[in-house]
């Protein structure tokens, strides 16, 4: 199987730190693969690699099974490699249809002038975030007027009108409610069904599980499991995050002490 995207043995180090040792991990298009793992584990360093932040030190990252390199993130963005940070790369102040066409403005030239063509760029942004399923009432609404998950929608919609065919998403949800998180999780499906092979960062299993179809868990820079979703429950998942065996002898230790069979009457210490 030719995936469309593959890290392969890839090590990264920052002086004395270890980010990442020989780390695998391949990308499917129309699949979501959710990159798991606690602050420190590594997912930051494995994004910025494969969007082009960071060379690796070790190993090989692959495009569409070919070996390649990326010297910069418009290397990567210029065969298709898209990345949404939690900063979104948006101008709050800006409007909707401004930010959208941001960077990738339609021009027309007009003797030594090329001047911006509003219409057409007002046009694209409506009909391309509707395609997925993005309502815009207003395309001049100021951006930083929209929720925190219509500002993630916009971000994923305009990556994907430019031609990305690797969705790198940084944490999207990380700071949204229940609502705005659903909202942000059902464009992620969308995507995917319009056949782009969608990695996912997140430490929130419960985010994961309902959109994943890959899960690679990462711990302290080395991949700690790689599974398919028939593979693996969401119990599982949250067990692994958590830390697993060590977990459960934290909470039996907890337990102990709450009732009082560590030795220690309940009420007093020492």
């Amino acid at each position: 199987m030719t995936y469309a995207l593959e890290a392969e043995n890839v090590s990264k180090r920052f002086g004395n730190v270890e980010a990442l040792r020989g780390v695998s991990a391949a990308f499917a298009a129309g699949e979501v693969t959710c990159v798991l793992g606690d602050n420190g584990a590594g997912k930051s360093t494995l994004i910025k690699i494969l969007a082009g932040v960071h060379p690796p030190d070790e190993g090989t990252v692959k495009l569409e099974g070919r070996p390649t390199r990326f010297d910069s993130p418009r290397d990567a963005l210029a065969v298709g490699i898209a990345t949404v940070y939690q900063d979104l790369a948006i101008v709050p102040l800006m409007s909707v249809w401004r930010n959208f066409v941001l960077g990738n403005e339609p021009t027309r030239r007009v003797g030594p002038l090329r001047p911006l063509q509003v219409a057409s760029a007002r046009r694209t942004a409506v009909e391309e975030m509707r395609r997925l399923g993005i309502v815009v009432e207003d395309p001049e609404q100021p951006v930083g007027t929209m929720s925190g998950g219509e500002r993630q929608s916009l971000a994923i919609a305009r990556a994907i009108h430019n031609g990305a065919k690797v969705l790198i998403l940084d944490e999207p949800t990380a700071a949204l409610g229940v609502k705005q998180a659903g909202i942000v999780l059902r464009h992620i499906v969308m995507a995917k069904r319009r056949g782009l092979a969608v990695i996912l960062i997140t430490h929130n299993p419960n985010h994961a599980y309902p959109v994943g179809d890959h899960f690679i868990l990462l711990q302290r820079g080395r991949k700690q499991a790689d599974l398919r979703k028939g593979e693996v429950s969401l119990d599982d998942l949250m067990r692994s995050m958590a830390g697993g065996e060590d977990f459960r002898v934290m909470v039996e230790e907890l337990n102990r002490g709450a009732d009082g069979t560590d030795g220690t009457p309940r009420g007093q210490t020492g």
